[in-house]
């Protein structure tokens, strides 16, 4: 897995517009396709003239069972060459699909997911899987966290989850039980009341999950959680409000960005924290571990974060965006929007510690809470992001000068809501179109169509096709889809929606080289040994037999 982040993914979206054969395989691993969370699909059936014309693939089957919040992904090189969409739902279900036809290659259920009725608050009928999983093409590993009772409501655990991706099989030495060892600072982790909303990561040989809270109605702490994917036994953690505060939740959508080496996170409002910050209101680099180092260099927060904590205006609604901007004094950025409706730049290489940021736009009156995606023209650098309440969906640019500042470039307006927007180019700089999904929005109904807008201008690219093209079931803020030869998968409720440009082919990947399977440096966990691996065995049947 180190190999795919040793250089910049930005600096790989360009490499891979030049070099891309047209049977080398496409495999979407994580959220946002590459570590940086920038959202850009390169694929060259994407024009804007083919993608006006884009339809739903009928003949996609897609029928899951349960809510989808997570994206989903796209792996290539399956059982029998088989191109595979991997769905995940609330009611701990991982589904991999066919991706021609939507049909079930294999299904497993994790276990018995937690119900509203059995948390303090919860926003989810049923807390289960709700951030998107990662896939560690090396190993051909699926990784997620799953909320389960595996005694029907007394007991509440979140499990870290390896699954072999090509059949659904139990990983050996799996799963983790995020209680039982992750703590910081005097600080144990408690699943009755933390959320796994942001999407996984991986950075080197490290599993990374982020954790919130239920619905801010509980003393919680924001935690960030490193597994060794070779040896799950050595887990490491950090927690956010230590010293007495609470809160600092990391629970946007898009989880952590990675420049390769670090992990970057934003984290949301503290309490009781006696106007001294405590993990708050951040955008923090990790080094390997997770450790923080306390240094300056290594964090920001506003210079009025203890207001932003009072008015419960998170910084953490959105996931941090990391862009390279050519030319620009500092180049190598840092994006953070908040729910102050700002847009802040900041100096991924010394990000300063309480201050000024590089530079900031208020961008609205209404909060940002979203996953935004950042993609590069031959006009400049460019962020999409989505305002909430979603009738807004706009763009900005970073200029490339000393220092950068922040162009409100378009932005337009829609009925009902959006998700995160996601981009497609044919070749990482042209036929740039950002894509939304119309969701529901605080019980304005949206239209649950796709739409596409010209990446410079906002002009409409496709206005959401025909009675055939309309879906059911999508989220606010969370839903976003993914793009892949030709196609785009969307994931909702019970339902994986596959569009595709008329004339595109079907998915066809070159087989997969055989992976070299990594060393194991510790023996199984206790509690899976001598497990079998039957695709129907859930995990809380495991645990139930070696909790008890």
């Amino acid at each position: 897995m180190k190999a795919l982040f040793s250089i910049s993914p930005l600096v790989v979206a360009g490499l891979w517009s030049a070099i891309l054969p047209i049977k080398a395989q496409v495999n979407v691993v994580q959220f946002h396709n590459h570590a940086s969370r920038d959202g850009l699909y390169i694929d060259p059936a994407f024009t804007q003239s083919a993608a006006a014309n884009l339809t739903r693939d009928l003949n996609f089957d897609g029928t899951v069972s349960g809510a989808i919040c997570a994206q989903p992904l796209y792996i290539e090189g399956g059982p029998g060459g088989t191109a595979l969409v991997i769905a995940v739902t609330e009611s701990n279900n991982v589904y991999a699909l066919d991706a021609t036809n939507g049909s079930i290659i294999w299904q497993r259920n994790v276990g018995p997911p937690v119900a509203s009725n059995d948390l303090i608050c919860s926003l989810f009928d049923s807390m289960g899987i709700i951030g998107t999983p990662i896939v560690d093409l090396a190993s051909r590993a699926l990784f997620l966290d799953a909320m389960i009772t595996p005694d029907g409501g007394t007991t509440k655990k979140h499990l870290i989850i390896s699954l072999n991706v090509d059949t659904g099989n139990i990983n050996p030495g799996w799963p983790v039980d995020v209680e039982a060892t992750a703590s910081y600072n005097g600080i144990n982790f408690n699943s009755s009341v933390q959320q796994q909303r942001p999407a996984l990561g991986i950075v080197g040989n490290i599993l990374y999950v982020g954790y919130g809270s239920m619905s801010d109605c509980s003393i919680y702490h924001g935690w960030l959680v490193g597994v060794a994917i070779d040896n799950p036994a050595s887990v490491t953690a950090w927690a956010a409000g230590s010293g007495g505060g609470w809160g600092g939740a990391i629970w946007g959508v898009g989880g952590g960005a990675s420049d390769g080496t670090n992990l970057f996170v934003t984290t949301g409002n503290t309490a009781n924290t006696g106007g001294n910050w405590s993990g708050g209101e951040a955008v923090i680099r990790f080094q390997p571990g997770p450790i923080f180092t306390g240094s300056p260099a290594d964090y920001w927060v506003p210079l009025n974060w203890f207001d932003l904590d009072n008015r419960d205006l998170d910084l953490g609604g959105s996931g941090p965006l990391l862009v390279e901007v050519p030319g620009a004094t500092p180049s190598s950025l840092v994006v953070a929007l908040g729910k102050d409706g700002n847009a802040y730049l900041l100096d991924r290489g010394n990000l300063g510690g309480v201050a000024m940021p590089v530079a900031s736009l208020h961008l609205s009156d209404n909060a940002i809470i979203q996953a935004a995606a950042s993609y590069r023209t031959n006009q400049g650098t460019y962020v999409a992001y989505r305002v909430f309440p979603g009738n807004h969906l706009g763009a900005f640019r970073i200029t490339a000068t000393n220092p950068p500042t922040i162009i409100d470039e378009w932005g337009v307006f829609r009925p009902g809501g959006c998700g995160s927007p996601f981009v497609t180019s044919t070749d990482g700089t042209n036929n740039m179109i950002v894509w939304v999904v119309g969701t529901d929005d605080h019980g304005i109904v949206g239209d649950q169509r796709l739409h596409g807008y010209d990446g410079e201008t906002g002009a409409v690219v496709y206005a959401g096709g025909a009675t055939n093209e309309l879906m059911a079931g999508t989220h606010k803020y969370s839903t976003t889809g993914i793009a892949a030869r030709g196609r785009i998968y969307v994931a909702s409720d019970n339902k994986v929606y596959a569009f595709r440009v008329r004339g595109s082919p079907r998915p066809r990947p070159t087989p997969r080289a055989r992976p070299t399977p990594r060393p194991r440096h510790s023996p199984e966990f206790p509690m899976m040994r001598g497990l079998g691996n039957s695709r129907d065995e859930s995990v809380a049947g495991h645990l139930t037999r070696n909790l008890r």
